[in-house]
């Protein structure tokens, strides 16, 4: 399917300009990528090996790890019949066997379709899923990954991957408790290497973790360059979560380098709140100190069911949640400063 090409500044990509994508995943700086796979809330994170460790040449020189996979069909909660939803935005890649050629391609530039494909180059390091609803955890998606495939996923969703039987390793993402230094969450999968760390942000009085966050720590600096054990974070919230709950994020060695969260607020009328929208992200910018606020999880996509009439979605702006939260503190400190990004589909972004 063919997409339009948009213009880039030297920070961001398209997927559709193969050299643009791959000129900036050898940026100079080393720095990771974050590439917006669908309009809703699919993310692939390109993550560069540290330097200081030593590889053979066939090693491939970044980590991918590819989030809530979710690229076309309808996705159905419950049954048919409750909720089914359908994107309006096309996915920027309509397979994940495309996405794995094109990202062999970008670390092979002489590699052709024959050698991508039929090669058996795997390039989905792991996979992560943040929830257990469909539109994260969309099996008919997941089932097109090699069963090879690493899989990390919070605790309803990893028993739900694992009753397909179809990866062999599913690993229930562990909480990183307040105090605990972000290095806790390591060695928790032999699939992970030892600078990095995939966990969750421990969210009390919040049982079914609906409001929670999915933490990606990383070390990527040398030895002479910064004390080891201080790294840089991911924080991936597509419902949204209470600054409060980000509040020790800092104080477990990390920086927190970009805050997905989106910006609308939805909620099923007088039932239940889903997404906290932009009035709640604003807040959880300020207590994680994220350098990115990126939206997430904010495509309006076409439903059906008992509940599709029931939703209620208020559609905010960053300025908007800048305004209210200076009424809400009445001036009396200052406003977290960050860089706020919009990305579409297959739209891609340096993490400087």
């Amino acid at each position: 399917m063919a997409h339009e090409k948009k213009a880039s500044s030297p920070e961001t990509f398209h997927v559709s300009g193969l050299d643009e994508w791959r000129q900036a995943l050898h940026n100079t700086g080393r720095r990771p990528l974050l590439t917006h796979l669908n309009a809703d809330t699919t993310w692939l994170i390109q993550i560069p090996r540290p330097t200081q460790i030593s590889r053979p040449p066939q090693v491939r020189t970044h980590f991918n790890i590819l989030i809530d996979p979710w690229l076309q069909g309808p996705q159905s909660d419950v049954a048919w019949w409750f909720s089914t939803q359908w994107h309006v935005v096309a996915s920027s890649v309509d397979t994940l066997a495309k996405l794995n050629e094109i990202i062999y391609q970008l670390e092979q530039p002489g590699a052709n379709r024959e050698t991508s494909s039929e090669g058996g180059h795997n390039m989905i390091d792991v996979v992560v899923i943040s929830h257990e609803f469909t539109d994260h955890c969309h099996q008919a998606t997941l089932q097109e990954l090699p069963k090879s495939t690493p899989v990390i996923a919070t605790d309803i969703a990893s028993d739900l991957i694992r009753s397909w039987g179809h990866f062999d390793t599913v690993v229930t993402a562990p909480g990183l408790e307040k105090d605990a230094p972000w290095t806790s969450l390591k060695h928790v999968c032999s699939c992970l290497p030892d600078w990095l760390a995939i966990g969750r942000v421990v969210t009390p009085g919040n049982s079914l973790y609906y409001h929670s966050a999915i933490l990606i720590a990383f070390d990527l600096c040398d030895d002479g360059e910064q004390q080891r054990d201080l790294g840089e974070a991911v924080i991936y919230s597509p419902h949204g979560i209470s600054g409060e709950d980000l509040a020790f994020v800092p104080s477990s060695g990390v920086k927190t380098l970009a805050l997905l969260h989106g910006l609308h607020d939805v909620s099923i009328w007088m039932t239940k709140q889903l997404n906290l929208g932009a009035l709640n992200g604003i807040r959880a910018v300020e207590a994680s100190r994220a350098r990115y606020w990126i939206a997430t999880h904010d495509e309006i996509k076409k439903g059906g069911g008992f509940i599709a009439p029931l939703l209620r979605r208020v559609q905010y702006t960053p300025q908007q949640a800048i305004e209210y939260e200076r009424k809400r503190l009445q001036d009396e400190c200052d406003l977290p400063t960050y860089t706020f990004k919009e990305l579409g589909s297959g739209d891609g972004l340096i993490l400087r």
